[in-house]
């Protein structure tokens, strides 16, 4: 248990160093700029956020209920998307409510790509403890680099668009960090009780893109607006679009 603990350790948190690295960025930005160049940065979020859901979370969820062929292959996608938009929903109107709108919005981000990040660990971590039993251990770590590639722009997607809010590059940098966080955490947990969470992974996945995709509508696209939040959103989709498909 020891040796596949490690390892899915060690994959891990190269992932997250990604996240951090990728929130690092907001340091190279002046500390105002012009809402052209904000709503760019919003329509950058989102496109990441958007293309993350496709490739990294929803494709892989059916293609997983197709292979294991128990379930219509929609289904866990289908339902897992419902609820995770209905979260952060719920979530949405809890923090409104308590905290007011300067709260609500990073709140709703952190919660978006912390949840996303949730299952992209627990998949490194499995990878890893697979390794540890005798599978492809070099397969393990071009997930892990594949996944931390991707995360580099998902910690921008953070850390940017907080900052634009009014906050510190401290903040902005730290609430990046915080996403990140919980993919050790959940690699570690993962290994624990590998057999039991495989099965739950397309439902996992999908819940964290209907999270995402939340966030997308209901926040960043509306704050971006106009044609350089467009292309924006079309930078960041293709970015990812081509890492996910790339290194995926």
């Amino acid at each position: 248990m020891i040796r596949p603990l490690m390892l899915a350790l060690l994959g891990t948190s190269f992932t997250f160093l990604m996240t951090a690295l990728g929130a690092a960025t907001v340091f190279f930005f002046a500390r105002k700029v012009c809402e052209r160049a904000q709503g760019a940065l919003l329509g950058f979020a989102a496109g990441v956020m958007m293309a993350a859901s496709v490739w990294s979370l929803i494709l892989p969820a059916i293609e997983q209920t197709e292979a294991e062929g128990r379930l219509p292959p929609f289904l866990p996608a289908a339902a897992g998307i419902v609820l995770g938009a209905l979260t952060l929903f719920l979530l949405d109107e809890l923090v409104r409510r308590r905290g007011g709108g300067e709260v609500h919005s990073d709140f709703l981000l952190l919660s978006a790509i912390t949840l996303h990040n949730i299952p992209e660990g627990m998949a490194v971590g499995l990878a890893f403890a697979l390794a540890a039993d005798g599978e492809s251990l070099a397969g393990a770590f071009a997930l892990a680099l594949g996944i931390g590639v991707q995360n580099f722009p998902e910690g921008a997607a953070v850390a940017l668009p907080v900052y634009q809010s009014g906050k510190s590059k401290r903040r902005a940098f730290w609430t990046g960090v915080l996403s990140g966080a919980v993919e050790p955490l959940f690699g570690a947990l993962v290994v624990l009780a590998a057999a039991g969470v495989h099965a739950l992974m397309p439902w996992l996945l999908s819940f964290a893109a209907g999270a995402m995709l939340y966030v997308v509508a209901e926040e960043l696209l509306p704050r971006a607006g106009g044609r350089r939040g467009t292309c924006g959103f079309l930078v960041g989709f293709l970015l990812m679009m081509i890492l996910d498909v790339a290194l995926g």
